[in-house]
């Protein structure tokens, strides 16, 4: 018997899911965020659900998502992990989950890859933090095959956006979208001393665009002092332990903060003794980092002007304007990859099935063979034995396809005759009412 057809075969789904910016506030989002320490744990845990076979987590200031390929009927396994991972209530979570699957679900990747889905229409810093999840879910073997093919591809449609399209022209980021803001609250910034507290991507951009804009003084505190030191080294300014952060705080007019801290940095105390230090001269403060860094309701300050990664909008429209007619053309390039993709992601879910068939025609071929020399060693001769071989084989390979189709024929399935045309690369057959086909007996003659 020739295996079923490859609809009656279940398919493994690809899922794309998770909150971000354009669907969560922040609040939200610093609780569904996984710390770069809780990851590999985190997709352990993921793994060990029921139907979960791959799975990669990003999570970044404004998003927090789970790519996976899962067994059909465990779609909804992933989402239910998420929520029990953080111990939210389910209702609350869904509100702002989106779920993609199959091609909504690559494209989906493609268009987080190329910054089309940022924060920053065309940011490139994602694309960096794309292949670092990629990197750790291949470290701990939660890829194995399809999945981690989804995100190379995914690697090769971001570097050929970034080639064909204007999109990563004057590259904007939300370090500078933030550097932008503060320089709405204040005009001219060569009078402004800055504390950037952390080190990491965000900071160490916030601070060349500072230096671009002239910034007065930069102060750069981190928890590692040597990371600190380092880019202060490198940006020309004064490295701080965090511990000294709340003795230098007065000083600064302008604090960009973006760390992994999973509390709170400055709280409403921490920000009122500075201003009494300062005589209540304002104060600009942006917080980068999900989980926030400051505490929200040291926004109820006077003199205090505390941003989110929310409150970008501004600066983020002028960007999304200038950069429509390239992100246009990037839709249509990934369109293409989506296709491309799905095109191998189907045929790798059949290979299982095509090593069948094959198997199925190299056993058929072996013994008849095998029956074959057993003939010319019983003094038949090599004519006779060729001619046992060519006709018994033939007619063992074909005769499970003509049975078919001769059913098909008895039924009028007119789409079987056809995908048999396609199959076998035949001229295109027509099923005449009353049409029969014929076979051969496929067992052996001889």
């Amino acid at each position: 018997m020739y295996p079923n057809p490859l609809s009656d075969r279940p398919q493994r789904r690809l899922l794309a899911l998770g909150l971000s910016h354009q669907t969560a506030p922040v609040a939200l989002r610093e609780q569904v965020a996984f710390g770069a320490d809780r990851l590999a744990s985190a997709l352990a845990e993921l793994l060990g659900r029921p139907g979960i076979e791959e799975a990669a987590l990003i999570s970044t200031c404004n998003r927090t998502e789970v790519y996976a390929a899962v067994e059909p009927g465990a779609e909804a396994e992933a989402a239910r992990w998420l929520a029990d991972h953080h111990r939210l209530e389910g209702e609350a979570l869904r509100r702002c989950l989106y779920q993609h699957e199959d091609a909504a679900a690559v494209r989906h990747l493609f268009r987080v890859a190329t910054g089309l889905d940022s924060l920053v229409l065309g940011e490139p810093q994602i694309l960096g933090q794309v292949k670092d999840a990629w990197q750790l879910a291949r470290e701990v073997g939660a890829l194995r095959g399809g999945l981690d093919r989804l995100f190379q591809h995914g690697f090769a449609v971001a570097k050929r956006v970034r080639t064909d399209t204007a999109i990563g022209a004057h590259p904007v980021s939300v370090a500078f979208a933030g550097v932008r803001l503060a320089q709405q609250v204040f005009s001219d910034l060569t009078d402004a001393t800055v504390l950037l507290i952390g080190a990491g991507k965000t900071i160490e951009l916030a601070a060349r665009h500072l230096v671009e804009q002239r910034a007065r003084r930069l102060l750069v505190a981190n928890r590692t002092l040597e990371h600190a030191q380092a880019l202060a080294a490198r940006v020309g300014g004064y490295a701080l332990p965090l511990e000294d952060l709340r003795q230098h705080l007065h000083e600064a007019d302008i604090v960009i903060s973006a760390t992994a801290a999973r509390e709170p940095l400055l709280n409403r105390a921490d920000l009122a003794l500075a201003l009494r230090q300062r005589r209540h001269r304002p104060m600009f403060i942006l917080d980068l980092a999900v989980p926030r860094d400051i505490a929200e309701d040291v926004a109820t300050l006077e003199d205090v002007f505390l941003y989110t990664v929310d409150d970008l909008d501004q600066v983020i429209q002028e960007n999304r304007r200038s950069r429509q007619t390239a992100a246009t053309q990037a839709e249509a390039i990934i369109d293409l990859q989506v296709e491309h993709f799905l095109g191998w992601w189907r045929a790798s879910q059949q290979q299982g099935l095509i090593r069948e068939l094959r198997g199925i025609g190299e056993r058929e071929r072996d013994a008849v063979l095998a029956r074959a020399r057993q003939m010319l060693q019983q003094g038949r001769s090599p004519e006779e034995a060729l001619q046992y071989l060519a006709h018994t084989l033939t007619n063992k390979l074909l005769h499970a396809p003509s049975a078919g189709l001769r059913a098909a024929a008895q039924r009028g399935d007119a789409e079987l005759f056809r995908a048999a045309g396609q199959l076998f690369a035949l001229p295109a057959p027509e099923l005449r009412e009353g049409a029969s086909t014929t076979d051969t007996n496929p067992e052996d003659p001889a």
